[in-house]
């Protein structure tokens, strides 16, 4: 069996900017990675980081028949945008047999910040380099990866171990 991670975006650039150097790292650790996301962009960002693609609507509609996940990835403002994810947000942590990591500076309820702690991902050397040509192939500008992404997560000790407290 393998692990299953689960990336709910609103858009491809979203998902490559905020995640793309985990996805790359837990796809080349054998994770199936999926990325869910609302628009039609080109998906070769998400391609060059090993991931497979997904319309995040038509997830939502079928969410019961869908596999679950080790890990759910969400971009925080979609809490605020579409209450179906903000519900299976609320329904995994309470569950507590799905990790629930979010990115993003949006603020987040009373209700879900106090069952999030501050975690970061250490990017290997492959993956900032698969990410920055993602960024770039996505069209970003500038571009330049650190060696961090930072994240808020609903459960401290990782599926994979990747994840690390902020602190």
């Amino acid at each position: 069996m393998r692990y299953r991670l689960d990336v709910v975006a609103p858009t491809v650039l979203s998902a490559v900017t905020y995640a793309g150097g985990w996805i790359y790292d837990r796809s080349m650790a054998g994770w199936d990675v999926t990325v869910l996301v609302d628009d039609d962009a080109d998906r070769l960002p998400l391609q060059i980081l090993g991931a497979e693609t997904l319309s995040l609507e038509s997830v939502l509609t079928d969410w019961a028949d869908r596999p679950h996940p080790q890990t759910v990835a969400v971009a925080a403002d979609l809490l605020d945008r579409d209450p179906r994810v903000l519900e299976h947000v609320r329904v995994a942590l309470e569950q507590g047999a799905t990790e629930v990591t979010l990115w993003g500076e949006e603020r987040l309820s009373a209700e879900l910040d106090c069952r999030v702690d501050g975690v970061r991902h250490h990017l290997s050397g492959a993956a900032r380099a698969f990410k920055a040509r993602a960024l770039a192939a996505a069209g970003a500008r500038d571009v330049h990866v650190g060696p961090i992404e930072t994240f808020r997560c609903g459960m401290m000790v990782s599926v994979a171990a990747d994840l690390v407290p902020a602190s």
